[in-house]
């Protein structure tokens, strides 16, 4: 696939528009970045844009790894575990995945997104235990919902940090500020393991994907400053977001229906 020079800048652009809403609401962000890929850049091949999207995804859950590993916020054996897992059923989600039609691919992952703004409206009231370990008694408990996470991540080819983090609460009790720390290092392990596996189909535009990253790393800056300006109103850009989710999906169900009818 041969892009221009204009689609890499696009790719630029749509990168930092997801590190921007990452660094400014948090969890949830990234997935914009398949339908930024498809309906901004203009990749055609809906594999190849959730192959390349799932590469950048992994490459900035890394990059903010690090200032919750330095708070001590992230439970390494519990986040171990589940990404462990995950990785099995992120292997199996994307093998599947690049078998799906694209079309019908991007009309389930629509509805997703509908799933994933009604959760960002949600409040979540639980404070959870921050000396919660994991041990022999619930590991099948984190095992099992890791795995389950880990298939819907590599199908639709996300992070999942929007399953990941209510994930890692249910299964082991810790409380939000742990889970959404914890759960990059399984954003970032089944993202690998989902870019690699498109990746040996030669589903990753390499270049665009560094051209996103690039731009997520610059966005996530500019977004972290204004999620602090803003912190008092958390809860209304919460609700902006998941608007914005309703809006791109309520798009992407139709452009898929009218391409599936063609």
């Amino acid at each position: 696939m041969v892009l221009t020079t204009l689609q890499y800048a696009l790719g630029a652009l749509s990168g930092g528009l997801v590190g921007f809403t990452l660094g400014l609401v948090g969890g949830g962000g990234s997935i914009l970045a398949v339908p930024l890929m498809v309906y901004l850049v203009g990749v055609s091949n809906p594999h190849v844009a959730i192959g390349t999207s799932a590469l950048a995804v992994a490459a900035n859950a890394g990059a903010n790894l690090v200032p919750h590993a330095r708070r001590h916020m992230i439970k390494w054996r519990c986040a171990g575990m589940y990404a462990a897992a995950g990785v099995l059923g992120a292997l199996g989600g994307s093998t599947i995945g690049k078998a799906f039609d694209g079309q019908k691919l991007l009309a389930l992952f629509a509805i997703l997104m509908i799933m994933v703004g009604v959760l960002m409206l949600r409040s979540r009231g639980n404070p959870g235990d921050a000396d919660v370990q994991c041990h022999r008694e619930n590991a099948p408990k984190v095992i099992g919902y890791g795995a389950a996470t880990g298939l819907f991540s590599g199908f639709f080819g996300i992070g999942g940090g929007f399953l990941i983090v209510p994930g890692l609460m249910a299964s082991t009790g810790m409380p939000i500020a742990y889970a959404v720390g914890s759960s990059l290092v399984a954003v970032a392990a089944f993202g690998l393991t989902t870019s690699l596996n498109y990746a040996w189909s030669g589903l990753v535009d390499w270049p665009l994907a560094a051209a996103f990253i690039g731009g997520g790393i610059f966005g996530g800056l500019i977004g972290a400053w204004a999620s602090r300006a803003l912190a008092a109103r958390k809860g209304l850009l919460n609700a902006v977001f998941a608007t914005l989710i309703f809006v791109v999906a309520t798009y992407m169900l139709w452009k898929s229906w009218n391409a599936i009818q063609l």
